[in-house]
């Protein structure tokens, strides 16, 4: 009797056993479904397909990696990108300065297409020459003091003057008793007030009579 449960016991624990191993394995068809089935990621992990059907038949199957991220979309046009009408209307509107700068139309809408155009600014007008200051007005000769022969002779002609002696080369004029009255090497008598009037002055080291 005793030895009936035993065995009993013992079959049930084998009979567990079998059934546990045999729900958790799978066959190779299963696997292979499940291989084609996971293909792309199974492959992206770098798995081979004998690798992974052998881990699925020992119900040890690596879990499929993530999936790569997915390649970025390229990048979209730039939303100021103009046509080649606009870009062409532009060019017209600054014709004479992108000639100028030197460059061509294609190469400007070219440019403008891909939004990197430049538009030379026109040169600033040359500034207006200064106007010339006027030359000095040429100085007025001097008067010629009038030649006197004598000294009564320029007294007689201005009674109511004195009478001075002028160096005509100096236009310096002296008075009578003084050292140079008379004496210098040019010179002329006349009355003080013609020697005013051609210019002349009166020495600066002399006492007016």
């Amino acid at each position: 009797m005793r030895f009936s449960i035993l065995l009993s016991a013992a079959s049930i624990c084998l009979a567990l056993t079998m059934s546990g191993g045999l729900a958790s394995a799978k066959t190779a068809k299963e696997c292979n479904a499940d291989y084609a089935a996971n293909k792309a990621t199974v492959k992206a992990s770098g798995q081979t397909k004998a690798a992974y059907v052998a881990a699925c038949r020992a119900d040890a199957a690596a879990e499929p990696a993530a999936a790569a991220p997915a390649a970025a979309p390229a990048a979209a046009a730039p939303a100021s990108a103009k046509t080649a009408k606009e870009c062409s209307a532009e060019y017209s509107e600054n014709k004479a300065a992108i000639k100028a700068g030197g460059q061509k139309k294609a190469e400007f809408i070219a440019a403008c297409r891909a939004g990197s155009e430049t538009i030379p600014t026109a040169a600033a007008p040359a500034p207006a020459p200064a106007a010339a200051e006027p030359a000095p007005a040429p100085m007025a000769p001097k008067a010629a003091a009038p030649m006197t022969a004598s000294e009564s002779q320029a007294q007689a002609s201005c009674p109511g003057d004195i009478v001075v002696w002028i160096n005509t080369k100096s236009h310096i004029y002296h008075f009578k008793g003084t050292r140079d009255y008379g004496h210098t090497k040019a010179g002329t008598y006349a009355c003080e007030g013609a020697a005013k009037s051609s210019g002349s002055r009166a020495a600066e080291n002399e006492k007016h009579p």
